[in-house]
């Protein structure tokens, strides 16, 4: 029977796949909605651009005979370019919240009116204080982090909260469904970062510690308090894909950021699927997102419901971002002028709360990031020169004509992928009878 039902997984997230529908790639002007009053705002961020996880002596300083970007902070840091990126965030979303009317100039928060919190890494309480100081200004808002510094706080971990024999199973067979072709299909991909890198002459391949890139050889790991993990060329390639892609926002010198490859934008895409993958098959599966995004989407509903509360700002990561939109249950897209595609780096998933004439509540959800062109360059950020918004599709939810969804529709949402993980216990916990597994995918 369980067999039986592994089938049944499998079909069922290859339907998944194949419902899919891809949202317009069209962002838009701003976030601002004419005709409704805006009421709060809730923020989930990336941290923004960083230096690599690793540093010297790691896979990266073995893989290519090149010499690396200097970075100007130490491995997994936030680097200078990013904090001058993020205040300039920071100063627009201050100058959208005044022109909103719903924050003065100058603004000095009373009590409990705005909430900055950041994981416990140095690169996301780096970003908090650096959007904050573009923010409020004339302020000096406490950014919020609650376990060790550099450490990471249960409610950013991305980690699996509950595992179990059947669950494990299960999961990884949805995985495999979901994402197996999508990792074969990354040869093209392989190659070309091969080429840039030039690992025909890297130490790594004369030392036999690595030689190839293969599309067939990714492992999965799933334990209990612990991140979904994987072995295999799509790891190894993630860590060079992001460095590289890294690189590209901070070298001025297009070439020189290629290792002397004059690089085309659809081959910086390229690039960055790889890493893009990585983190979409680690956090995006079901089964999965639900899982690690627990305590990530009960601390946003939390905060849609705070009392007296204006704006809240949640710094975190990537895997936070995939993991809580797949959660959710937000339609695939493909984020326009951007190298990476779903959570560019110092993305934020914005959560606006309208109200129109009649006072009828509604929430709009839009990523706001800095183009490629923005972070490569870093210019101001103005009204003309806004960070690239685009709107979010749910699927199975209507939106009014204006975009908004409305606010019952939204925080139901929300209440729905929480309360998905007290299912899975329900439905895979070891006790359920395995000859006759509950056939449910999610929620």
């Amino acid at each position: 029977m369980i067999k039986k039902f592994l089938i049944f997984a499998l079909m069922a997230a290859l339907l998944f796949v194949s419902a899919v529908s891809f949202a317009e790639d069209q962002a838009v002007p701003s976030l601002s909605r004419e005709g409704y009053t805006l009421e709060q705002v809730v923020v989930l961020s990336r941290h923004n651009i960083r230096s690599p996880l690793s540093g010297k002596g790691s896979v990266l300083g073995e893989i290519t005979p090149h010499e690396w970007f200097s970075w100007s902070s130490e491995p997994s840091e936030l680097s200078l370019r990013g904090g001058v990126l993020e205040t300039e965030m920071g100063q627009y979303f201050r100058k959208w919240l005044e022109g909103e009317g719903l924050i003065p100039e100058n603004y000095r928060p009373e009590a409990n009116a705005v909430r900055i919190y950041a994981n416990s890494k140095q690169r996301t309480i780096a970003t908090a204080h650096y959007f904050s100081s573009g923010f409020l200004p004339a302020a000096n808002p406490l950014i919020e982090y609650h376990a060790e510094f550099d450490k990471m706080d249960p409610v950013f971990s991305p980690n699996l909260f509950f595992v179990s024999d059947a669950y494990k199973e299960y999961a990884e067979a949805e995985i495999r469904a979901l994402f197996t072709d999508r990792i074969s299909d990354l040869a093209d991909n392989y190659a070309l970062l091969a080429d840039v890198i030039d690992l025909k002459d890297s130490d790594a391949l004369k030392n036999g510690t690595f030689t190839e890139f293969r599309t067939d050889d990714t492992e999965f790991t799933l334990n209990q308090d612990a991140e979904p993990a994987m072995t295999g060329s799509l790891k190894t390639g993630c860590s060079v894909a992001d460095a590289l892609v890294l690189q590209y926002y901070e070298e001025a010198d297009e070439r020189k950021a290629g290792f002397g490859h004059q690089l085309s934008n659809e081959q910086w895409k390229d690039i960055s699927e790889i890493k893009d993958l990585y983190v979409d098959v680690l956090y995006t599966a079901p089964l999965i997102a639900v899982n690690v995004a627990h305590p990530l989407l009960q601390e946003i509903r939390a905060e849609m419901d705070a009392e007296d509360r204006l704006f809240t700002f949640l710094c975190g990561h990537d895997s936070n971002l995939a993991s809580v939109l797949a959660a959710l249950d937000v339609e695939e897209y493909m984020l326009p002028n951007a190298i990476e595609s779903k959570t560019p780096i110092g993305s934020k998933l914005v959560f606006s709360k309208w109200s129109d004439a009649d006072g009828h509540a509604f929430w709009s959800a839009d990523l706001v990031y800095q183009t490629t062109e923005q972070l490569r360059t870093t210019p101001l950020l103005t009204p003309e020169n806004p960070p690239a918004v685009f709107p979010l599709i749910f699927s199975g939810l209507d939106r009014n004509q204006d975009g908004l969804y409305s606010e019952a529709d939204m925080l139901k949402r929300f209440d729905q992928a929480i309360e998905a993980y007290d299912s899975l216990i329900e439905n895979y916990a070891d006790v359920v009878p395995v000859e006759e597994p509950v056939a449910v995918l999610v929620p």
